[in-house]
């Protein structure tokens, strides 16, 4: 293991609670194990979000980057209303 330096942290009475009951049920080892599980978990949300907004920037920027020519509101209501009313019709065939 690195080497690891101790800190002090606060808590409410309810979170401690869950601490100390899931080390009873021996789900971990000590409250330090929960809580460094808890950093560890913290830490990949916070790698994954991340993630996610690169990959939401990324289709912004291609957007943005798109050469074609924006459609007018009227063209893409046109364009919705030719959906529907396709899909209105296969609905009637079935």
């Amino acid at each position: 293991m690195q080497s690891a330096e101790k800190i002090s942290i606060t808590m409410t009475p309810e979170q401690l609670r869950a601490v100390r009951e899931s080390v009873a049920a021996g789900e971990y080892a000590s409250t330090s194990e929960v809580l460094r599980d808890a950093v560890r978990l913290w830490q990949r949300q916070r790698q994954e979000d991340a993630e996610r907004l690169n990959v939401i920037r990324a289709r912004i920027r291609r957007s943005l980057d798109d050469p074609r020519p924006a459609l007018s509101f009227e063209d893409v209501e046109a364009h919705l209303e030719a959906l529907f009313a396709e899909a209105e019709q296969g609905s009637d065939r079935g």
